[in-house]
């Protein structure tokens, strides 16, 4: 007997061991979770996210406290998101602004100080303009930019995509536009409603302000016209060649223990699969896109090297 008991025993103390971690493992999320939204609420990345909360809570299983960290051009937000407990009880709303801001040297954050978890959606850029500018086609504001080089104004968060964007543009188009720096959509589409700006990036959350009078869709950058708005050409058609979207998603700070980021992947698998979400979704101009975390570590490595490509060839480039 005595032989075998302090086998016996560091074996019972193994088991406690075991059973004491599976248990801790299983207990995650056993708190809210915070959703950092770099962007003001109100805005198109926080009306993306907003909705979404609701559905990654039902399937996660822990409350997620949606906080708009704003500032920077998003840099605040992804500063407080790297700097957060690799823990899984911080999570950052993202998008390809990650990579821009970071080339052009706005931002000091790469998207490598964090682990991917899920993509959400993807959101085509629709160029628009202010009811107070007297073009109503692209081919009247390519006129006009060629004619005053430099003086019609495009308002963008520097940086971002809604600067890439415009910029792009620019280039394909061979004109020249002057930017005016806002920090993000709601300050940017009040500044074109009230005619302080000629141009900006929207999308067709603004159709109801386009059919009302209030704004003008130019062109929208998709590879073909959209059922939702058939009278908005293409730039493609219009000898632009730019196609252009915004895909959203979620990572976690790097070092994130892997059983809390696969929970989250699952759980947001099964959110974007939610009718409701896709209705969402689609009051946005936005489509559901789910990559699960391989795939979207795929997706951001190619971006990434995208936008320091787009970033050199525009002259941005910093890094």
């Amino acid at each position: 007997m005595r032989r075998f008991g302090l086998p016996l025993v560091a074996l019972a103390l193994v088991v406690v061991v075991l059973v004491a971690a599976s248990a801790g493992l299983a207990a995650y999320p056993d708190r809210p979770v915070k959703l950092i939204v770099p962007w003001a609420a109100g805005g198109d990345t926080d009306a993306i996210f907003r909705p979404f909360g609701p559905q990654l809570q039902k399937h996660l299983g822990a409350t997620i406290v949606i906080a708009n960290v704003t500032g920077a051009s998003g840099t605040v937000g992804a500063r407080e998101a790297k700097n957060s407990p690799p823990d899984g009880y911080t999570v950052y709303a993202t998008h390809d602004y990650i990579h821009s801001t970071y080339y052009t040297g706005v931002s000091d954050v790469s998207y490598k100080d964090f682990e991917p978890v899920c993509t959400v959606s993807a959101t085509p850029s629709v160029l628009t303009a202010s009811p107070k500018t007297k073009w109503t086609s692209w081919q009247e504001l390519l006129g006009d930019a060629k004619a005053r080089p430099g003086q019609i104004t495009v308002g963008a968060t520097l940086g971002s995509t809604s600067h890439f964007f415009p910029a792009l543009i620019e280039k394909s188009a061979g004109i020249k536009l002057k930017y005016v720096s806002y920090e993000g959509l709601a300050p940017r589409m009040n500044a074109i409603l009230g005619g302080h700006i000629d141009l900006t990036d929207s999308n067709l959350t603004q159709k109801g302000k386009v059919d009302a009078g209030q704004l003008k869709f130019i062109a929208i950058a998709t590879e073909k016209r959209l059922p939702q708005a058939p009278s908005v050409p293409t730039l493609k058609e219009l000898g632009v060649d730019v196609v252009y979207a915004v895909t959203r998603g979620l990572v976690v700070p790097k070092g994130t223990p892997a059983d809390a980021v696969a929970k989250l992947e699952t759980a947001c698998a099964k959110a974007t699969a939610e009718p409701k979400f896709a209705e969402d979704m689609a009051k946005q101009g936005t489509a559901v896109r789910f990559l699960d975390r391989k795939a979207y570590a795929e997706f951001l490595k190619r971006n990434d090297q995208l936008n320091h490509d787009l970033a050199r060839d525009l002259g941005l480039l910093k890094r």
